[in-house]
């Protein structure tokens, strides 16, 4: 007497109850979901066989194209707008700056630098002012905060997209004063396309989605006895802020760059020709760090 065929259902079921005996229960619940939910997938698209292939065959392309300058699975993670999801289901404390995604080209162990000193080792755009105070969601000032910056240049480039760039190149770490400011030389920011030329690209170019980001900085906000802060600030004035590649952009993260003239008497020292201002006030609520946020010696 021959046995029934074997169902995709018991197929699941089998694979789900595999992990029934994983001694950490968070780890058995992921381990159980991302079975469930990824059989449901292919069961619901009627996946064939090529096209299991073809996933394959984009991961392992992930794989190679991924070094410690580019992180293609991040980028994945953040096109895909999972990264941004995972960012919406950690509620932001009360009156905190918002957080948004990570990005693939941070890079931890920036420059020390001091207070109002340039972040580009070379030239790079337009210089920008960026001033502002840390302050506790109960209007006090933080003092000896650390803001690690990150940005891309005029050419559209990370320092860690190009070889030939100085390693600290539009990065650095800044401490905050006695009564909680900060301020720094960076380049103000312009839209940018993410890296496309690998397998995120190729879907991108196949599905009909552009690669383009709009003009931001990159800041991690941390202090002893708050929270961290991992976010971004937006140039009011760019293109693609409704339409960022990685579903980044929240309002309150959008700011306006001041335009300034060579001949401003605001001018700080340092700054030559046309420039721009930025003024921010970045908020910190009381408490550890959730997990969720890079500390300064750990690889992205």
């Amino acid at each position: 007497m021959s046995e029934g065929r074997t169902t995709a259902a018991a197929i699941t079921a089998k694979a789900v109850a595999s992990f029934e005996d994983c001694g950490d229960p968070r780890l058995r619940e992921l381990m159980q979901a991302l079975v469930s939910h990824l059989h449901a997938f292919a069961a619901e698209v009627e996946l064939g066989e090529d096209e299991w292939r073809s996933l394959i065959d984009a991961l392992t392309a992930t794989g190679r194209i991924t070094d410690e300058r580019r992180q293609e699975f991040i980028l994945w993670s953040d096109v895909l707008g999972l990264s941004m999801l995972v960012d919406a289901l950690v509620r932001p404390p009360d009156g905190a700056t918002e957080s948004t995604v990570l990005g693939p080209f941070y890079m931890p162990g920036a420059p020390l630098r001091a207070y109002g000193e340039s972040m580009a080792e070379e030239p790079a755009g337009t210089p920008a002012w960026v001033h502002g105070r840390v302050l506790s969601n109960r209007g006090e000032p933080i003092a000896g905060a650390e803001l690690d910056v990150w940005q891309n240049g005029a050419d559209r480039m990370y320092a860690v997209q190009r070889p030939e760039a100085p390693e600290d190149h539009l990065r650095g770490r800044y401490r905050t004063l006695d009564d909680g400011s900060f301020a720094f030389v960076a380049v103000r920011p312009v839209p940018y396309p993410i890296p496309h030329d690998g397998p995120v690209g190729q879907m991108l170019a196949a599905t009909g989605r552009h690669p383009w980001r709009p003009a931001h900085l990159h800041l991690i906000v941390r202090a002893d006895g708050f929270r961290s802060v991992v976010t971004h600030i937006f140039d009011s004035a760019s293109e693609y802020l409704d339409s960022d590649a990685v579903f980044a952009v929240k309002p309150s993260l959008v700011r306006s760059f001041v335009e300034r003239s060579a001949d401003d008497p605001e001018r700080p020292p340092g700054i030559e020709g046309p420039w721009a201002s930025l003024e921010l006030e970045l908020v910190l609520t009381p408490g550890a760090d959730t997990g969720n946020v890079l500390d300064p010696g750990r690889t992205a």
